[in-house]
């Protein structure tokens, strides 16, 4: 029994490899190079996780979206935020229908934007915080309330939002409450000069086609089911749970280090997302379950808009990421 139950657990795992190798090439064949990128891109899809891309413009934030939602077959949704936009423009609104049999004026709830399995939030930041925390319900409860009515998402949702680092007039930074609701920060960096030669001569003529779907709605729910069914070894949620403990500094677990430098650390959530990430990236691996490497490799992402810096590390010039990466490195000795 147990050999063929291990038998089954290597077959489903080499047939989730194959099948995320089959969406790794058809993004490629849109995007350039951004193999990190694309990756935790698809550590955040497979576990049904929300992510927040920041880079400078002409990064192809916008078009990885679209074509990571092309590949998965799903219905893609893109909101421009600015700093007229209403709540009302992401959920829906109700107004006037049709009369009833017996005259009588009813009301038709027609949906947003947000009604879809991947939504692009493009420039979260440029909008009031009233508009941004429309999407807190969405993304935590997977469903909106509008005229008293809960209205359900479709499963999957992800929203994807992007925010550009460079501007700061006339923008509203994200509240802890809402970052904590995105599984990771991926920030994407300038790419390689080979990548960009491809990307000019690329681009040159045509803009590029977004990739055709590798395979239906129900194929990726049961990837992600496969996904959460990778067990946690004790010691994997140990390592997750004492390294959110080691930012949080008025927390006897807490780092000397981040007590000089750290004003608030990572919650609960925090270590769960470790956790979630390190299992997805586990199978994308070939593994069966998560190791404290796995952890260590997704920390950043998923820590850095958790764990807030004080004055003392601004004027030292102590980033987040640095003040993670010491702190695993002191975990680990």
């Amino acid at each position: 029994m147990n050999i063929v139950t291990a038998d089954l657990a290597k077959d489903e795992i080499q047939n989730f490899a194959v099948r995320v190798k089959e969406i790794r090439d058809r993004l490629h064949e849109t995007v350039v190079g951004q193999d990190e990128t694309i990756d935790l891109l698809l550590t955040c899809a497979l576990t049904g996780s929300h992510a927040l891309l920041v880079g400078v413009p002409g990064l192809a934030k916008t078009l990885m979206v679209k074509a990571l939602a092309a590949a998965f077959h799903w219905k893609f949704s893109r909101i421009q935020f600015t700093p007229d936009l209403m709540p009302s423009d992401i959920t829906g609104y109700e107004l006037l229908g049709k009369p009833a049999a017996d005259g009588t004026p009813q009301l038709t709830f027609r949906r947003g934007p947000v009604f879809a399995n991947l939504v692009l939030a493009d420039e979260i930041n440029r909008a009031a915080p009233k508009t941004q925390s429309a999407l807190l319900e969405a993304m935590g409860e997977r469903h909106v309330t509008v005229g008293g009515e809960t209205h359900h998402l479709e499963d999957p949702f992800v929203v994807i939002a992007t925010q550009n680092p460079i501007e700061q007039e006339g923008t509203y930074p994200l509240p802890e409450a809402q970052l904590d609701r995105f599984m990771m920060e991926i920030r994407i960096g300038y790419p390689k000069p080979e990548e960009e030669k491809n990307i000019v001569l690329k681009t040159a003529g045509a803009m590029p086609a977004l990739p055709e779907a590798a395979f239906d709605r129900e194929t990726f729910l049961q990837l992600r089911n496969l996904v959460n069914a990778v067990p946690i070894p004790e010691n994997v949620a140990e390592f997750a749970v004492k390294l959110c403990g080691a930012t949080r500094p008025t927390e006897p677990t807490a780092s000397d280090f981040a007590k000089d430098y750290v004003s608030w650390g990572a919650g609960p959530r925090g270590a769960q997302n470790l956790v979630v990430a390190a299992k997805a990236g586990a199978l994308l691996k070939g593994r069966t379950a998560p190791t404290v490497d796995d952890i260590c490799q997704v920390a950043v992402p998923v820590l850095r808009h958790r764990v807030v810096v004080n004055h003392r590390a601004i004027g030292d010039a102590v980033t987040t990421d640095q003040v993670i990466e010491k702190l695993i490195a002191e975990i680990r000795k």
